[in-house]
């Protein structure tokens, strides 16, 4: 049989058309490299269908044992390689019905009863969907892990803490790193929420009108793990806001990770100096021998361009498309999982960087001191032991940490007498603040950066998410 032959005879609209599709138009109507991935959803969704279909009376036992076994075959030949994808037959869906019939003959032709693509494709989006929602999830609960490790073990490592990149108060690292686990988990809820709200089964609602046969979308739905059927069989075939869902959590997702990469990069730094990587997680320069640039945060910094752009070109698609189905909607499969692979490969880039990294406590420590960071504790002092107004605190402190500026020291090298020229009130005892470590010490309220808070926060972390493991 030649090429032109075989695209004639498998068109599954063939009958209206007396010609094949010109070589263009094949060209640009199929998606066979792109969706084949959903391979597995496909079988799913028809095995279900094709069992619903025997319940209901539709079709014989004999015809679904048959489908069944047959679609069970085409699962092994794909996983093992051998099965032959054919871009003349478009799309996965087309692929797996036309191998069917060459096993299984006239029974193949029945398991598209009471389904168009158009609700199949869309079940099978969704089952992919919903299964990234869980992976990426999965995913995001072990970079917590690995965050929470790295807190408790750095509960008291003192660091700058920064507002505008200028030194702003001390902080511990096992505190910055525990922010991180905060929105990371709420990273994690997103995608649990998303996966929710996409957990309903379009199979049954047909083109998108829905199907006079007697289904049972209730059992389909069950069968493929779904809570219920759609509800609007035009809402079923034509929506994708379940993807966008998905799309919009993960692009909030690696923004994340694009800004816990970008202190990385300035961590790693020499100017920073506060940690390093390993080989494992760097590379070197072609010409300059000294390099160690901290490429997989860097590329993680990147990946986040890839999956807003995935993000925006889906919203493009769908923004003027009337009811019901438009081909259009082909275009939504490519963006989404160039999304998602790009997330999936960020976070476990992290992932393997947070739990190799290792940070220099002295320089950390160094920079901590440096910039004043300890003027504020000075300004609560005048409030809580000489009952001064926090205003006029703020006016003294800042004309001390201006001496101590002339004179290039830090606030807790600076002479008493130096600070009483400015508050005659002021008593030795003000040194007891005025260093790095007792400042994140004093900071034991409830989300504050003592010690004993990142403790006690990074071994809740890591019970809870060893339960939920």
């Amino acid at each position: 049989m030649s090429d032109k032959t075989e695209r004639e005879e498998n068109q599954m609209w063939g009958g209206r058309f007396s010609q094949g599709p010109a070589e263009i138009m094949e060209a640009i109507n199929a998606s066979i490299d792109i969706d084949k991935r959903l391979w597995r959803e496909d079988i799913a969704g028809s095995k279900a269908h094709a069992a619903m279909l025997a319940a209901a009376g539709i079709i014989s036992d004999e015809d679904a044992r048959a489908i069944l076994n047959g679609l069970d075959q085409i699962a092994g030949e794909i996983e093992s390689g051998a099965f032959k994808f054919s871009r003349a037959l478009e799309d996965i869906h087309m692929n797996i019905e036309a191998r069917l019939k060459e096993i299984i003959g006239e029974p193949a032709g029945r398991l598209h009863t009471a389904r168009s693509r158009n609700d199949q494709v869309a079940t099978d989006f969704r089952l992919w969907c919903r299964r990234a929602c869980d992976e990426a999830e999965t995913a995001l609960k072990t970079l917590m892990r690995a965050l929470a490790v790295q807190a408790e073990t750095h509960a008291d490592a003192v660091m700058p803490g920064f507002t505008h990149l200028q030194t702003a108060q001390p902080v511990t690292f096992g505190h910055h790193l525990l922010a991180y686990v905060e929105m990371f988990s709420r990273d994690a809820g997103r995608f649990a929420d998303a996966r929710k709200r996409m957990n309903e089964c379009p199979l049954g609602a047909a083109a998108l009108a829905g199907t006079p046969f007697p289904i049972d979308r209730k059992t389909t739905a069950n069968a493929l793990g779904f809570d219920r059927p759609c509800a609007n069989s035009l809402d079923a075939v034509s929506s994708r806001d379940f993807a966008l869902e998905l799309l919009s959590a993960a692009a909030i997702t690696a923004m994340h990770l694009s800004r816990l990469a970008e202190e990385i990069v300035l961590w790693t730094s020499p100017q920073f100096g506060f940690a390093s990587l390993s080989d494992a997680f760097s590379t070197g320069s072609s010409i300059m021998p000294q390099k160690r640039n901290p490429d997989a945060a860097e590329l993680v910094r990147a990946k986040t361009g890839r999956i807003y752009g995935s993000l925006n070109s889906l919203l493009s698609v769908m923004k003027a498309l009337p009811l019901a189905y438009a081909k259009d909607l082909q275009e939504d499969k490519a963006a989404t999982f160039e999304a998602v692979d790009a997330l999936a490969l960020a976070t476990a880039a992290m992932t393997g960087m947070i739990g190799d990294i290792s940070i220099n406590r002295d320089a950390m420590k160094d920079a901590a001191a440096r910039g004043y960071s300890t003027a504020t504790d000075l300004a609560d002092w005048l409030v809580r032991e000489l009952k001064t107004p926090f205003r006029d605190a703020h006016h003294i402190t800042g004309r001390i940490v201006a001496i101590a500026e002339s004179k290039s020291v830090r606030l807790d090298q600076l002479k008493l007498g130096d600070m009483q020229a400015v508050e005659k009130r002021i008593t030795e005892n003000v040194f007891s603040v005025l260093s790095v470590e007792a400042s994140v010490a004093s900071r034991k309220a409830y989300g504050g950066t003592a010690p004993e808070n990142v403790k006690r926060e990074a071994s809740r972390w890591l019970a809870a998410l060893t339960k939920e493991n």
